[in-house]
């Protein structure tokens, strides 16, 4: 192994059918569609094999970290959505948890349960997007309409409960914005008794698809020793047949409460990815019905804190909500000081926000784990010795979101 004046990783060990050529540095994108975002990997090729592999990245920095230092403690709820764009409720739920452990309060059940039915309702939003553009990827070009039509559904029902179809902000510090409508129910209900059934129809089209297991199998083999060497999450360390789910082993929001598996696949290759996250589809699908069938009455907020704006309808009669309403939005509220680190299972993997108080009502320092960020640091691993033509896949099964590389 060598260093180009690049910065990129050679590997000098000969390919299968190298005649001692010279080898090519080449940049994969910025432009190129099967990236999922603004990337550019330079790469080096020896003939059509990759020798290295160095992601430049910051094509899509926003320093949302930053701005959340000028912004008060419910007002940066907003920014939090926009990172991760695909998984804006798991965002929205690591940064409410860092802030209300700051505070020392304990959402109500009912607001509990709802957080654990959007961001599943998000996992399953997500994973049908990386599947429909994978697959298109790869050449199954049918599947990105199936997959869009699920995730329509989901977006629908965001819609119907924060007025949001993506961006919904809808998980805040103290509980959430409101809650859920009979038509919400009625929504989930039928999404929940369709999707097993969506979910046989991509297997049928994919799992034992000769053309899909050649493009998937033994491509962008990753062991489990290096994957949790590089700190990898998510689906990339479960494909690899580590068993670590957050949501199991550092339990969250009640997640303890529900009866689920965590998706393992053995292999570590693309396949493996593709299985886990199907695996992912069926177990999220188990935790809605569950959760709709013992969801409890009662607040949605931790209404003493007066943490989230009174109801809309009390403004009408009550002076103390008017001020509660006119001080929540001219002043906010203030945080004790400390640091704490709160960590969600997003679709990606483990999903941290590390907040920093001085007291005020404004944040000293927020920090985001991002595992889009982290797992792509496994992209050169995989890709080292492989075909150009397959870094698609993997840079597909990584499922990396850029925005949430960059932030």
């Amino acid at each position: 192994m060598s260093s180009s004046p690049t910065g990129v990783t050679i590997s000098r060990e000969p390919a299968e059918g190298h005649v001692g050529g010279e080898l090519l540095t080449v940049n994969f994108g910025p432009q190129h569609p099967s990236t999922h975002g603004v990337l550019r990997l330079v790469v080096i090729l020896d003939g059509e094999v990759i020798r290295g592999v160095r992601p430049v990245i910051g094509y899509l920095h926003t320093g949302i970290e930053k701005q959340m230092e000028a912004l008060r403690w419910q007002q940066g709820v907003v920014v939090t959505d926009r990172h991760d764009y695909l998984s804006p409720l798991h965002n929205n739920l690591a940064y409410a948890m860092a802030v209300e452990r700051l505070v020392g309060v304990e959402p109500p059940p009912r607001a509990q349960a709802l957080r654990v039915i959007m961001c599943e309702l998000t996992r399953i939003s997500s994973h049908c997007l990386w599947l429909g553009t994978s697959s298109l990827e790869l050449g199954a070009m049918s599947m990105f309409m199936y997959c869009l039509r699920e995730r329509e559904t989901v977006l629908a029902m965001n819609e119907e409960i924060s007025g949001y179809r993506m961006h919904t902000s809808y998980i805040r510090p103290g509980g959430v914005m409101a809650d859920a409508t009979e038509r919400f129910w009625d929504m989930l209900a039928d999404f929940v008794e369709k999707m097993p059934g969506h979910v046989d129809e991509y297997e049928d089209l994919l799992t034992n698809n000769p053309i899909w297991k050649r493009r998937t199998v033994g491509i962008g083999y990753l062991s489990a020793e290096d994957a949790v060497r590089l700190g990898a999450s998510g689906p990339m360390v479960r494909g690899s047949g580590l068993p670590w789910d957050l949501r199991k082993t550092m339990p969250y929001s009640g997640y303890e409460k529900y009866d689920f598996e965590i998706a393992v696949e053995e292999a570590g290759d693309c396949y493996a990815r593709y299985l886990c996250r199907i695996k992912e589809f069926r177990e999220s699908v188990r935790i809605l019905k569950q959760a709709m069938a013992s969801i409890p009455d009662g607040p949605i907020n931790v209404d003493e804190r007066k943490m989230l704006p009174p109801p809309r309808e009390e403004l009408e009669t009550s002076m103390e909500a008017v001020i509660h309403h006119f001080k929540l939005f001219t002043e906010g509220y203030s945080v004790p000081s400390g640091d704490v680190y709160a960590a969600v299972e997003s679709p990606r993997g483990e999903h941290g926000c590390y907040v920093v108080s001085d007291g005020t009502h404004k944040p000293r320092r927020v920090k985001f784990r991002s595992a889009s960020f982290v797992n792509l640091q496994a992209l050169e691993h995989m890709a080292m010795g492989s075909m150009i033509a397959d870094m698609i896949a993997m840079i597909g099964t990584a499922d990396t979101v850029l925005g949430d590389v960059d932030r």
